[in-house]
């Protein structure tokens, strides 16, 4: 082919954490498919510095930028490399593929062997050496025939009879077990020298040995179904074929040199007993907690979650992870590994949302209702980028059921934006008596307070409820949201199914609300967030709405965490405002008259939340039930961290059991059930309708 030609130039290549990026000189050789790398042009005529075969690889643009590709051998091998720009990435992967497809075809017509790093797993070693040997003449086909039998030359399979699974369960076990031994011989190899526990070539085997008997695993048990409804003639009713859970132990191979062995409960720490002895939920009060703010401290953790080192560390945990996990599966059930976690819960995540109150306060402030719906829409958007803690995609806990998170802001009165031409009147104190008590203590204050709680109404699906109010400008919102996660790959997908109302109640005004989904991308190398998919503002009442759309990078080009979106009045049709820009760095927005205003969202600033000290929390708020699992990230301690969440996620399994076993249902305490959705069970529109209520009797 024309396209089949030599090139050459220097790219930059990813080598690790330490040394990053560096620029080398690489020659794509078609002739013999090999990319080869040198230091520099002039070294050329000396021996590469790098070389990876072509054929079986995979050429994959990067979606991180639109410079960054990689090129995965059939090895397991993987080089990291970075373009000048889009255009010239495109170049190269073009060829790179173009060889690719060559050579591979052309071992598909001829089969020869292929020249990879190959390995040889010696099933006998002394004692001293690690029972496992590389062997540079081998090819990688033997490497991958550990434990396989031939059948002799001429012997026919016979047709599997329903009597003979008995036989294949006994194989099944033996191949097991096999398994096994070639995950301990890897494992005890040494963590440094020439060929080490962590070699990606033995990772990715191990990884691709689990998901094979797993699969096989899935298989019998569909031939055991198939067999029971041949000897009843049909299924039960009822009965559905399903994928098994995983039939070899993850936590036994997640530790690399030994298997990871949790102590008995006597060997437990004190913290742990503490956790596993809670009291059963129905047990405590499920009455509804007030809230003093004046208990609430300023926030201090600043717990930023930008540390790689346990991703790095980890890699054969993800590895493991992966290898189970198939395309579309939901991934609400699995339990992810630690180190990937945050040090915080999702209900305090969804708190840091709010981490701007001088823009939520300042929405009722607006003068007309165009210019509500903006000031909305500017606050919506300005939200995201504080609920992320750093720029590494780390996952907060999964709260269990009935945990709660109480916190709170004050705001200056003076910080929070008023209209140039509007003059709000005061409250008359008749007015601040009576719609609560909080707001009496509250009448001489110079600062506004917004108040916060969140609870997890439900485990299966997981749905988590939230709430917070402004007394002193009577408004409030209200909102459910049910977290749905995908595997897609190279990425987890993330689906908010849900709804938020916000009530400016001096207006009557409510507006609905959605949010978008949420992708952690590059799982395997340096994880990072994007938002996308497409929401809607609705106000029902003034018959305006906003539409916005959090745009994905596209696989070629593009930018990243693009936000694009429009204010319309629905009646005419006519746009008022359009927002662009990057939901984590500037927007843009163009009014109707013309006028454009910048947000930079890294210059705002951002209010720290007000939260109860730990010994004033309940035994089921955020920070006090997950305390020990945060110290021990924040120290660094995976293992210890792993065995304290265990030990919460085992207590919510086995209440959830006693209560299904006594059909006992479960008592929320702060949000009420309402149709598809849940309600806060003393929301502000019905303190204020009671003290407008009161008031009118009165006169």
């Amino acid at each position: 082919s024309d396209h089949m030609e030599n090139i050459y130039g220097y790219l930059m290549k990813y080598t690790n954490l330490v040394t990053g990026w560096q620029y080398r000189f690489f020659v794509l050789n078609n002739d013999a498919g090999l990319l080869e790398y040198f230091v520099n042009e002039q070294s050329r005529h000396l021996k590469p510095r790098g070389t990876l075969q072509l054929a079986g690889a995979v050429i994959s643009p990067s979606d991180e930028d639109s410079h960054t590709f990689t090129v995965n051998a059939a090895s397991g091998e993987q080089y990291k490399l970075r373009a000048t720009d889009a255009k010239e990435r495109q170049h190269w992967v073009s060829r790179l593929q173009i060889c690719t497809q060559h050579h591979t075809e052309a071992i598909g017509k001829n089969n020869p062997p292929l020249k990879s790093r190959s390995f040889s797993l010696a099933s006998q070693g002394s004692a001293n050496s690690p029972g496992v040997q590389r062997r540079p003449s081998q090819n990688a086909i033997s490497f991958f025939n550990v434990g396989h039998h031939r059948l002799p030359a001429g012997k026919r399979v016979p047709i599997m009879q329903p009597d003979h699974l008995v036989d294949v369960r006994e194989m099944m076990s033996q191949a097991e077990g096999q398994q096994r031994d070639l995950i301990r011989s890897i494992e005890c190899l040494p963590v440094s020298g020439h060929l080490t526990s962590l070699d990606q070539d033995l990772l990715m085997l191990k990884a691709t040995s689990m998901a094979t008997m797993n699969c096989l695993n899935d298989c019998f048990h569909i031939l055991q179904l198939q067999h029971a409804s041949q000897q009843k003639g049909s299924l039960p009713a009822g009965t559905t074929i399903s994928w098994l859970e995983p039939k070899i132990s993850l936590a036994n191979h997640f530790k690399n040199g030994a298997a990871q062995n949790f102590p008995a409960e006597i060997n437990k720490p004190a913290s742990v007993r503490e956790e596993q002895s809670i009291a059963e939920p129905c047990q405590l009060t499920r009455e509804p907690e007030e809230i003093n703010p004046d208990e609430e401290l300023e926030d201090i953790c600043d717990d930023k979650e930008d540390d790689l080192g346990a991703v790095e560390e980890q890699r054969s945990v993800i590895l493991h992870l992966l290898s189970q996990l198939k395309l579309g599966m939901d991934l609400t059930r699995v339990v992810l590994p630690t180190f990937i976690l945050e040090k915080r819960s999702l209900l305090e995540m969804y708190a840091d949302f709010m981490s701007h109150p001088d823009l939520f306060i300042a929405i009722t402030n607006g003068t007309t209702p165009e210019e509500r719906m903006i000031r909305f829409v500017e606050y919506y958007l300005t939200s995201f980028h504080e609920g992320r803690k750093g720029a590494i995609a780390k996952k907060p806990y999964n709260p269990i059921i009935g945990e709660t998170f109480h916190c709170s802001w004050r705001m200056p009165k003076s910080d929070v934006a008023a209209d140039a031409g509007s003059n709000f009147p005061a409250h008359s104190s008749s007015e601040q008596v009576n719609l609560s008590k909080d707001v009496e203590g509250q009448a001489e204050l110079d600062y506004y307070t917004v108040k916060f709680v969140a609870e997890q109404v439900s485990h299966h699906p997981p749905v988590s409820g939230f709430y917070a109010e402004c007394v002193e400008r009577k408004m409030c919102v209200n909102a459910h949201v049910w977290t749905k996660s995908k595997f897609l790959g190279m990425s987890i997908g993330v689906t908010m199914v849900g709804e938020g109302i916000l009530s400016l109640l001096e207006h009557g005004e409510e507006y609905t609300f959605s949010l978008p989904c949420a992708y952690a991308r590059s799982i395997l190398t340096v994880p990072w967030v994007e938002l996308g998919g497409k929401v809607n503002i609705n106000c029902a009442k003034t018959g305006y709405s906003a539409s916005i759309n959090f745009h994905t990078k596209p696989f070629y080009g593009g930018k990243l965490h693009r936000v694009t979106g429009e204010v319309k009045q629905n009646a005419t049709n006519t746009v008022v405002c359009r927002v662009q820009g990057e939901w984590n760095s500037v927007l843009e927005f163009t009014y109707s008259n013309g006028e454009t205003k910048y947000v930079d969202l890294t210059k705002l600033t951002v209010t720290r939340k007000r939260v109860r000290p730990l010994e004033k929390q309940g035994p089921f708020e955020s920070r006090r039930l997950w305390q020990h699992v945060t110290e021990s990230l924040r120290d660094g301690d995976i293992d210890k961290a792993t065995e304290h969440k265990r030990a919460l996620e085992e207590q919510q399994r086995n209440k959830e059991r006693l209560r299904a076993e006594t059909e006992t249902p479960w008592c929320t305490k702060y949000f009420l059930k309402d149709g598809d959705g849940w309600v806060y069970h003393k929301p502000l529109w019905k303190t204020v309708s009671a003290a407008q209520t009161q008031q009118t009797d009165a006169n």
